[in-house]
């Protein structure tokens, strides 16, 4: 039988779905801080789209879009705003960055436009046991840790670049902060390390501070060591397992 939904819960479906979309809006605003090489304040802007991207679906459980309004897609306007704000805007921003050398700009940034695409096109992006499988497409992470928490050198960087890039199609398990089946204390306190330490290197920007940048490694380790352990080790039972599967 239809459920007859009032003015007030179509309303406040509605607006979650509303408050999704801002997401493109501040990721248009990142695009005018990188035209104008505000670096910083396109960072800011790519927080904010995270930020909105992080809590909408809260405020969708809360407000039962999918069945208040069953007719519109939550999920297919994440996806627009994600690979706009995840990928497209961010390989702008590398491509107006000095991250690598000039000759590398255009091959680079099309590398991260190509791989992100392809990643979207597949299957199960999220683990039954909630982690990502590949690295996820989270390129704007990736250029404003470059850009202003680690210091590496330009050929450095564009090793990374495609490091990552071959990442998204390797079945290695990558921690979903927030849904983490185990140590998601311990995760999360990293994660809060790891964001604090960038928020900082941003706000001090140009300079950089030693510390910022080796807790920036540490917490990069981190999720390394535990992509490692969670693909090869990790039951969710709880229990351990050799590589190959076996007790």
């Amino acid at each position: 039988m239809k459920e007859n939904y009032t003015f007030g819960q179509k309303a406040a479906a509605y607006a979650v779905h509303l408050f999704t979309s801002t997401g493109i809006v501040a990721g248009f605003a990142a695009i005018l801080a990188i035209q104008e090489h505000d670096f910083r304040m396109a960072s800011v802007w790519l927080v904010v789209a995270l930020i909105i991207d992080g809590i909408d679906g809260t405020f969708a459980r809360m407000a039962n879009v999918k069945k208040v309004l069953p007719r519109m897609d939550g999920k297919t306007i994440d996806y627009v705003i994600d690979f706009a704000t995840y990928a497209i805007i961010p390989a702008y921003f590398f491509y107006e960055s000095d991250l690598v050398v000039e000759s590398l700009r255009f091959p680079l940034s099309a590398l991260i436009l190509l791989v992100s695409a392809m990643y979207y096109g597949r299957e199960g992006m999220v683990t039954s046991d909630n982690y990502f499988l590949g690295f996820p497409v989270l390129w704007n992470m990736v250029v404003v840790v470059h850009l202003f928490l680690l210091d590496f050198s330009q050929t450095g960087n564009a090793v990374f670049i495609v490091l990552y890039a071959i990442l998204h199609f390797v079945p290695i398990k990558f921690v979903y902060p927030s849904r983490a089946p185990r140590a998601q204390i311990w995760t999360i306190l990293n994660t809060v390390v790891f964001i604090g330490a960038l928020a900082a290197a941003v706000w001090i920007f140009p300079e950089r501070n030693d510390y910022l940048i080796w807790a920036g490694y540490l917490s990069i380790a981190y999720y390394a060591g535990a992509a490692i352990y969670d693909t090869f080790y990790y039951r969710e039972d709880g229990g351990k397992k050799t590589v190959n599967g076996g007790r």
